[in-house]
């Protein structure tokens, strides 16, 4: 929730933006939209505001659909259940001995900055609910109080209204004494309340002018948007220039009515229609019922109303083509912001693995990973195939700790702070709880050590805008480098089935990285040869508060013609390692019949 709360921060930023940009549209272009089009470009602001809470990323909405079409059709195995043997005493030996060397990592990405945030942002929405709540319990009891209608002469003029804009339903009216103003509420069997001293002193064409103000509410469905305009206001509570947004959304609702009575009555009857609302404006408060609309408003927005009847003219068909033109190029243009607040608000722990045209098995591991929570990632590029154990945990993301010195050590090679005849690098003299630590260095001693103090210093001569730009170019995890030990349970994070995926295609040399520098990176992590067979591998350990808690072995197996790509996760209170995932995974790829 800590993650969710900082990246809906900074998508508000972008929201407040764009809130601005529709104000600035507004203005420029009031004589070009009409009042209707000017209330609509609200609801393209709405729809924006639910893009940070959408549980995927808009941008491959498409491909939702063929992600569930393929789980469908992806092959589970639970028959498929391998047993735990011992590894043969030869494997055991070799690559038994991978040394684990952790020291304790920095915080938990789970900031507690971000937990504030998210504990006041909820105590702000209870409080806005319950608000809403209050409001709506008002008007509650003022429908229990409230009678049908009893006047035929009103009943008859609200009948004529009725037809006049050919509205077949014929909507329940009531009357009532806690009132002040006409409303019409409820948003699936909506009704009409009218203050009962409207009902016997209002003149009729008065009473006219706000029968068909609330008609023109029911039939623009304006009891919805009032439902999204009160969750609108729950959700971003702290945000003002939503609010600001909210009230003249409110606002150009009314005004939108106004133009649309305005359009069935005479022109010499819209100063009648104007001292209507100046009677009403003088004499009562403003609705504030919860998702129930009516004709008045606040003093401010009278005045406003007042101007634009005074001075309304039926639109051209030359000016309503100008005002959707103008609609259209707005809309469009807003649209483009919506990857971005996608982006910015989708949750990034879960990857999202697109297995339409992959074959991916489900098979049963349980019996390997007992005392830990984990996942096993298997994919055997001969027959393009994919074993997963846990798709759920092998799809979600976490610190990649140090598996994540293999593409650390890669970058380098790349930028040629180090190369495949000279990655010596002199000892800084500061100590260490390894021995293996306080010594020089070369690439595959650092490797095999995993000695942060050597891919700490390859971080420093790349600098963070080039590794930024090395993760965007072969997309590894979430990308995301917010500290110097980003990638020791801190921001960098990546799932198991990403970590094989990756490892395949830089074995293929999918990224065009320098030939001579994949076998020298291939070279520092290779664990045991024989023949045409080799094994590589790479370990990473979380130590928190004392405890091993995350566990990673990644790598792959080159067999005769054929190779496969691993990746094992375990996580625990403890004894969760690096060196125990090893062993798992060795014990795994031994029964699979992949080594032996």
């Amino acid at each position: 929730m800590a993650d969710f709360m900082i990246r809906f921060l900074v998508s508000n930023v972008f929201l407040g933006g764009i809130i601005l940009f529709l104000f600035l549209i507004r203005r420029l272009f009031w004589q070009v939209l009409t009042s209707r089009m000017q209330y609509h470009l609200w609801y393209e602001m709405m729809g924006l505001l639910a893009v940070p809470f959408l549980p995927f990323s808009v941008e491959r909405f498409p491909n939702i659909f063929s992600r569930i079409r393929s789980l469908k059709e992806m092959s589970f195995s639970p028959a498929q259940t391998f047993t735990e043997n011992a590894v043969t005493s030869g494997v055991s030996g070799t690559l038994g001995a991978i040394q684990d060397f952790v020291l304790a990592s920095g915080e938990k990405t789970s900031p507690a900055i971000g937990n504030l945030f998210f504990g006041v942002w909820i105590a702000g929405v209870l409080i806005m609910s319950f608000m809403i709540l209050k409001s709506k319990r008002r008007f509650h009891l003022i429908k229990r109080s409230s009678l049908p209608l009893q006047s035929e002469e009103v009943r008859a003029l609200y009948r004529s209204c009725l037809a006049e804009m050919e509205i077949t339903q014929e909507l329940p009216i009531y009357s009532t004494a806690f009132l002040g103003s006409p409303v019409i509420g409820g948003l699936f069997r909506p009704c009409i309340y009218l203050p009962i001293r409207l009902v016997l002193d209002c003149p009729a064409s008065k009473l006219r002018h706000m029968l068909l103000h609330e008609l023109q509410h029911y039939r623009h469905k304006d009891a919805l948007a009032g439902v999204l305009m009160d969750l609108a206001g729950i959700l971003y509570w702290f945000h003002p220039l939503v609010w600001l947004a909210l009230r003249e959304m409110r606002s150009d609702r009314e005004a939108a009515c106004d133009a649309a009575v305005l359009k069935l009555l005479d022109p010499g009857d819209y100063g009648n229609y104007g001292d209507t609302l100046l009677e009403l404006a003088e004499n009562i408060s403003p609705v504030s019922f919860s998702s129930a609309v009516g004709i008045s408003g606040s003093m401010r927005q009278m005045q406003r109303r007042i101007i634009q009847i005074s001075t309304y003219q039926k639109p051209s068909a030359l000016q309503k083509a100008k005002g959707a033109l103008c609609f259209i190029a707005t809309v469009a243009f807003l649209l483009g912001f919506v990857p971005v607040l996608s982006t910015c608000a989708e949750n990034q722990s879960q990857y999202r693995w697109d297995t339409a045209s992959k074959t991916v098995s489900i098979v049963d591991l349980s019996s390997y990973f007992q005392g830990y929570s984990g996942s096993f990632v298997l994919y055997d590029e001969g027959a393009d195939a994919w074993s997963v154990y846990d798709l759920g945990r092998a799809t979600s993301r976490t610190s990649p700790n140090s598996t994540y010195k293999i593409y650390d050590a890669l970058f380098a090679l790349e930028e040629g702070i180090i190369t495949s005849e000279n990655s010596f690098m002199v000892w800084d003299e500061k100590e260490y709880p390894f021995a293996a630590w306080n010594a020089d260095q070369d690439l595959a001693s650092a490797m095999s050590a995993s000695v942060n103090w050597y891919f700490q210093k390859l971080d420093e001569q790349l600098g963070r805008s080039a590794v930024k730009r090395y993760m965007e170019r072969i997309g590894y995890g979430n990308q995301e480098i917010r500290s110097d030990d980003y990638w020791m349970e801190s921001s960098l994070k990546i799932s198991p089935v990403e970590q094989a995926a990756l490892l395949a295609d830089l074995y293929r040399n999918r990224f065009d990285f320098s030939p001579e520098n994949i076998d020298a990176l291939k070279e520092s992590i290779c664990l045991f040869s024989l023949g045409n067979e080799r094994f590589y591998g790479k370990t990473g350990t979380a130590r928190t508060e004392g405890q091993d808690s995350n566990g990673w072995f990644v790598g792959f197996v080159e067999t005769d013609g054929n190779a496969f790509f691993f990746a094992t996760n375990i996580q625990s209170t403890a004894d969760a390692t690096g060196k125990k995932a090893s062993e798992i995974t060795q014990s795994i790829l031994s029964d699979m019949g992949v080594w032996n």
